[in-house]
């Protein structure tokens, strides 16, 4: 993949750089993108199987640590300093939330205190953390989410893990670099795809997607008033790379191109209309109980000014990222567009 990343290439080169949840959908972009920078990548992942099939040919070129974020015996094998480290694991799927909720937040509390321990342990230059747009939870109307504002967040909903033991992660990042003098930034990421997304990712976007290239109609089972904050794959690696290497120790950064703002029906509409050619319709399915784990109807618009200031632009608007995936996603799938 090409990640117009040439200008970090010496930066990264030789570097040695841990990589945690390296078989999901940011962890295997970045990893890939590292492995272009000549970087000495070492991943820890759960399953060997499922980094073999993502990987392939470039298996051999990583260092594999099987183990889990929450068992700090896992980081047992690694030995020496290492330069970077980017701590992407974390529960992404609404359903997992919503089901084991506990797990949920113990693999990111208990994960991203390990790694972060690791990191002082083992002289780590520079801390990584992959925060989410979640954080915000809820804004007021019309105030624009920027890094210094935080919105409300019920605690009484179960869905709530996830965002709330994301800010407890960035502020246990903050404790680490205060009590220990570790150099951590964190990037709060938007909903990110394009190409790398991997075939079993069945989030919205995916969906969509799979519904324009099969020629099925698109089935919402929200009104899809949620709005969303986007960003392709390889604008967000170039993202991450500007935060590591021109970024404040400390300092939170939004990776979101701005022009992607809509609403979940929107976006199903212009797939529909200006992807699908008008081949395909948008239905509503709502059920009566949110069997699927959706987060809660959101009205949130992200601010990138601050990663923007740092020199960073994004290169793809929505329409651009979905045909950049569905390409990808025919190639790999071999879908028919008949």
């Amino acid at each position: 993949m090409d990640t117009r990343n040439n200008e970090f290439r010496e930066s990264l080169s030789k570097k040695r750089v841990l990589v945690t949840g390296a078989t999901g959908l940011v962890g295997s972009v970045l990893v890939r993108s590292l492995l272009e920078m000549d970087a000495e990548v070492i991943a820890l992942i759960r399953n060997p199987e499922k980094a073999k099939e993502i990987y392939k040919e470039d298996a051999d070129k990583i260092r594999w640590i099987i183990g889990d974020v929450t068992d700090s015996n896992s980081f047992l094998p690694i030995s020496g300093d290492i330069d970077y480290v980017f701590h992407c694991a974390a529960v992404t799927a609404s359903k997992t939330m919503i089901s084991s909720p506990v797990e949920t937040i113990r693999t990111a509390v208990a994960g991203a205190d390990n790694v972060l321990s690791f990191s002082v342990e083992h002289h780590v230059k520079t801390f990584l953390y992959i925060s989410s747009m979640e954080v915000y939870g809820t804004m007021p109307e019309g105030v624009i989410a920027a890094e210094d504002k935080l919105g409300f967040i019920n605690l009484s909903a179960v869905r709530s893990n996830y965002p709330e033991s994301k800010r407890l992660c960035e502020n246990l990042c903050i404790a680490y670099k205060e009590e220990y003098g570790l150099d951590i930034r964190i990037a709060r990421l938007a909903q990110t795809f394009g190409p790398g997304v991997l075939p079993w990712d069945h989030r919205v976007f995916a969906q969509f997607a799979e519904s324009a290239l099969k020629k099925t109609d698109i089935v919402l089972h929200t009104e899809g008033k949620s709005e969303g904050n986007y960003c392709d794959t390889e604008d967000m690696v170039r993202g991450l790379y500007t935060i590591l290497f021109r970024g404040r120790p400390g300092e939170s950064y939004n990776v979101v191109n701005e022009e992607t703002h809509t609403t979940i029906a929107g976006m199903a509409h212009m797939v529909s209309h200006d992807i699908a050619q008008d081949s395909i319709r948008v239905v509503f399915d709502i059920p009566q109980e949110n069997v699927y784990g959706y987060a809660a109807e959101t009205h949130l618009t992200l601010s990138g000014q601050k990663l923007m200031s740092l020199g960073w632009e994004p290169q793809y608007n929505l329409k651009e990222m979905y045909l950049r995936m569905m390409n990808e996603m025919r190639n790999r799938e071999d879908f028919s567009d008949s």
